[in-house]
């Protein structure tokens, strides 16, 4: 899909541009249009890609409660790039599904467990300008968690701060990732 983003999007060129087309080809079934529009500024695309690669080997919290909490950014934030991506990777690591679908509309949804619930408020909390973290929530989280895993979901939470807000800054939209693989669009919280 093509968008009117801020910066337009350029053709990626070179050795790098060459492997990186190829790898996202492979990854996704196309180049995402972020990538040409980054691709103006090579060590930041190289920066975020590599940040979000070196961030994929945190292990001491689990990958759904981190792919529920980026996406709950991505929601708040209003990035369907995010959005869309992340419903993609949670259908390729074998997530719950219903559970991705429905992050969106997570505080009207009944299949979140009291853990994911207060790992999706966090990411909105931390999300908030100022931050609205509370030390009831952030204690219960540790006292689940551990503080390596609070700290890791602490970290991946602020990671998707910076992707979901330089995407809407950029006017980067969804790339029909979650459709591409025939998943039901994702739910749509109802608001009064």
């Amino acid at each position: 899909m093509t968008h009117d983003t801020r910066i337009p999007a350029i053709e990626v060129t070179g050795l790098y541009g060459a492997l990186l087309k190829r790898f996202t080809r492979k990854m996704f079934g196309e180049v995402p249009e972020n990538i040409g529009v980054m691709w103006h500024h090579k060590p930041i695309l190289r920066f975020s890609l590599g940040l979000g690669m070196k961030s994929r080997r945190w292990h001491e919290c689990g990958q759904d409660l981190k792919t529920y909490a980026h996406m709950a950014v991505a929601s708040l934030v209003g990035c369907s790039f995010c959005l869309d991506l992340g419903y993609w990777q949670a259908h390729h690591e074998g997530l719950d599904m219903t559970k991705a679908r429905e992050v969106p509309r997570w505080r009207e949804s009944d299949v979140f467990s009291p853990l994911e619930r207060d790992v999706l408020a966090y990411a909105e909390a931390m999300s908030q300008t100022p931050p609205t973290v509370t030390d009831d929530l952030s204690a219960r989280l540790l006292d689940t968690l551990g503080a390596p895993a609070l700290i890791e979901l602490t970290t991946v939470v602020a990671l998707a701060n910076v992707y979901t807000r330089s995407n809407v800054a950029l006017g980067i939209e969804a790339q029909g990732l979650a459709a591409s693989c025939n998943l039901a669009p994702l739910a749509v919280p109802s608001r009064a």
